[in-house]
């Protein structure tokens, strides 16, 4: 279905007609593409050409009057180096036939159902989409959308949906990525909030409301607030899944830019939600898997140097979150705003294997290494 939607929206859009124009509507897009060489201890060895978080969206206002908008956002992910294939699920089911009320015998065959399946890594799937009013009062929007803690640790990755970004590379938690209801980087059926700027003050919040067939109740929520003036950028967040006992986590940041030079810092204090995201996606009995990171970067014309520094305690509990260590060496040149060439590369240092930023190491513990070249393209 989505194969049919898409292609129609962008030739509306390209087309430029009186709807598109009368609509606000911008066509915009992210290309990233690198050649990643993976060296990890027990695990996996490889040399691949990946695409990493490509997508193509649109998104638009329309002016209501009395300083009110309605606003909305659709952005589909898409990896351009694979077909898009999806999968099959095959399926075995016993049939009774011709039952009867009349003979106590009766007959059985297997039938193997095959189904189609399009949640491969390759398939087109969807990111940040919403709809919502706008006004002095902020913005109120409902659908999928990034939850405040997330938004908060992208502005602080200079290689944000690279190969080498801070949440695939252990320099911040788990947290910032995935998409569901027990608190994901990208929270579905969901509210967020955000103020208005106050003199470089901002608050918000994001709050969900549980659609799954077990009937839970829980209701995951985050609020956070971040303050930036001139050079200075400082923020706050909380998250929970709301699933009883230990299932929250917190945290504090900042960045600080300084002639060519920036340095940036995070902490996260886990309250089970980090230990937990591996295991079972919501709380527990466990809590302690503090992640923190440091960095700086330095810019000399449209080149630019960053180095980064990682740490995640254990945790304890039913925690099977890893203790690992995590340093980042990284190079790009930006040919304009929009279009850049990168390199780097990044070494965990893991005690064990887990779930997840160690999963691919042998399970009493190893590193995990990862050489990148690619390009990036925004439009």
């Amino acid at each position: 279905m989505i194969k049919k939607i898409l292609p129609t929206m962008i030739g509306a859009a390209l087309a430029g007609g009186m709807t598109v124009a009368s609509a606000d509507i911008t066509v915009f897009g992210h290309l990233d593409s690198s050649v990643d060489f993976t060296d990890q201890d027990g695990g996996y060895d490889a040399q691949n050409l990946n695409c990493n978080t490509c997508s193509l969206g649109f998104k638009g206002s329309e002016d209501l009057g009395n300083g009110l908008k309605a606003i909305f956002k659709l952005d589909f992910q898409f990896d351009m180096t694979e077909r898009n294939n999806g999968r099959t699920s095959t399926n075995k089911v016993d049939v009774v036939l011709n039952p009867s009320t009349t003979t106590a015998v009766t007959t059985t065959t297997t039938v193997t159902i095959v189904t189609k399946v399009t949640d491969s890594p390759d398939s087109i799937t969807d990111r940040d989409q919403w709809l919502g009013l706008a006004g002095n009062f902020g913005q109120v929007r409902i659908g999928t959308i990034s939850t405040v803690y997330k938004s908060h640790g992208a502005m602080l990755d200079p290689y944000y949906r690279t190969a080498q970004q801070q949440r695939d590379r252990g320099l911040q938690s788990d947290l910032h990525r995935g998409a569901g209801e027990a608190g994901q980087g990208r929270a579905e059926n969901t509210f967020r909030y955000d103020s208005p700027n106050w003199n470089g003050l901002q608050a918000a919040a994001t709050y969900t409301m549980q659609t799954d067939t077990g009937g839970s109740t829980d209701s995951p929520f985050s609020v956070g607030a971040q303050y930036k003036n001139g050079p200075f950028l400082v923020f706050a967040d909380y998250i929970t899944s709301d699933a009883g006992g230990d299932d929250s986590a917190y945290k504090l940041g900042g960045k600080y830019q300084l002639g060519m030079f920036s340095f940036l810092a995070q902490y996260e204090f886990d309250d089970g939600l980090i230990s937990a995201r591996g295991a079972n996606q919501t709380g527990g009995k466990g809590d302690g898997a503090d992640t923190w990171m440091l960095g700086a970067s330095g810019k000399m014309g449209n080149a630019m140097a960053y180095f980064g520094y990682g740490q995640a305690e254990k945790g304890s509990g039913n925690s099977i979150a890893s203790e690992y260590k995590v340093w980042q060496l990284m190079a790009s040149y930006n040919f304009s705003k929009r279009t850049q060439v990168y390199t780097g590369f990044s070494e965990i240092d893991c005690d064990r294997a887990d779930n997840n930023v160690c999963s691919g190491v042998k399970s009493n513990g190893g590193e995990d290494d990862k050489f990148s070249v690619g390009m990036k393209h925004k439009f």
